[in-house]
C-alpha cells in the first residue's frame, strides 16, 4: 500500500508493508510492534531521546484521556467536515500519544481519506500507534517532514513547534491548515495559583507568507479537576512546569481540586497558490 509518508533519505515514495516502509531506492524502515515507524534521519536526531519522555507522555495520556480537552478536539473535527474536500489526506504534525489523531482520522476515514500522525516523542508515537490503528504514526520531525510536496489537504497543528515553511510546502494548493494556540486566560485559574502576578496570553494574528486567514475559531470551556493527580497532570503538559517557582508549585501540590477555564483558539488559514 502507498504511504502518505516519504523516504526521509532520498524523498522517493514508501511503500507500506507488513512490517518495514520500503522505497524504490532501497531504503527500508521497520514497523515497530506497536505499529509506527521512525523516519528521524540521525543527523536531524540531536539527543539520544528526542521529544518529551515517558513521564510527559503519560501524564498527557491521563489528562486528556479524561476528556477535558473534548470540546477542542470536536470543534476540529467539524471543521474538517465542514472544509476538507472528499478522501482528504490530512497530516497531524505534532501528533503527541494521539488522542485528537484518533477522532480526526475517523472523521477522514468516513470521507474516504487517509491520517499520518508524526512527532518527535518516541514514547509518545507509541501511544499514538496503539491508540490510532487506522492512521500512519511516524517518529520524525516537523522542520523536516517526510513527505512530498503538495502531497497534504489539511495540516493539523495542535499545541506543537510551528514550522509554517514545511507546513506550506506539503500542503495542496487551497489546503487547509488549522493552528491551535491558547486564549488570552487560558489555565488562568493554574496560574493564579502558580504565579504571584499572573498574566494573559497575548492574542494576535500573525500572517504567514503563503497562507491566507480564513478565520479565528474560539473554543472555551470550564471543568474541575477532581483529584491531585489529575491537577499535576495538566502541570506537566504546559510550558509552566519548567518555570514556575517552587513555592508555587508547593501551592499547587497542596491543592485537592481545581476550577479550569481552557481557552483555544484555532488559526484557520489556507495555503495561496
Amino acid at each position: 500500500m502507498e504511504s502518505l509518508f516519504c523516504c526521509p533519505v532520498c524523498g522517493g515514495g514508501l511503500e507500506r508493508q507488513e512490517r518495514r516502509y520500503v522505497c524504490s531506492s532501497g531504503h527500508s524502515f521497520d514497523r515497530a510492534k506497536e505499529g509506527y515507524v521512525n523516519l528521524l534521519p540521525a543527523n536531524f536526531q540531536h539527543s539520544k531521546a528526542p521529544g518529551d519522555g515517558k513521564d510527559m507522555a503519560a501524564a498527557r495520556t491521563r489528562f486528556l484521556d479524561g476528556g477535558w480537552y473534548g470540546p477542542l478536539r470536536d470543534e476540529l473535527c467539524q471543521l474538517i467536515e465542514d472544509a476538507a474536500p472528499d478522501a482528504p489526506a490530512l497530516l497531524d504534525a505534532g501528533c503527541g500519544e494521539g488522542w485528537y489523531t484518533q477522532a480526526l482520522a475517523q472523521t477522514v476515514e468516513r470521507r474516504g481519506g487517509r491520517t499520518a500522525g508524526l512527532d518527535l516523542s518516541k514514547p509518545a508515537v507509541k501511544k499514538a500507534a496503539r491508540r490510532c490503528p487506522e492512521a500512519e504514526i511516524a517518529v520524525g520531525t516537523l522542520y523536516h517532514l517526510p513527505l512530498t510536496g503538495e502531497s497534504v489537504d489539511v495540516l493539523i497543528n495542535c499545541f506543537s513547534p510551528l514550522a509554517a515553511k514545511e507546513f506550506r510546502r506539503v500542503l495542496k494548493p487551497g489546503g487547509r491548515f488549522l493552528y491551535v494556540v491558547p486564549g488570552p486566560r487560558h489555565l488562568w485559574e493554574l496560574k493564579q495559583v502558580l504565579y504571584d502576578r499572573p498574566y494573559e496570553n497575548e492574542e494576535k494574528r500573525e500572517e504567514y507568507s503563503g497562507f491566507r486567514y480564513l478565520d479565528v475559531a474560539a473554543v472555551e470551556t470550564h471543568f474541575t479537576l477532581p483529584k491531585p493527580q489529575a491537577i499535576q497532570d495538566l502541570f506537566c503538559m504546559t510550558p509552566y512546569y519548567w518555570k514556575t517557582p517552587k513555592a508555587g508549585a508547593q501551592r499547587l501540590e497542596r491543592l485537592e481540586q481545581l476550577e479550569v477555564t481552557a481557552q483555544f483558539r484555532v488559526h484557520v488559514m489556507e495555503k495561496e497558490g
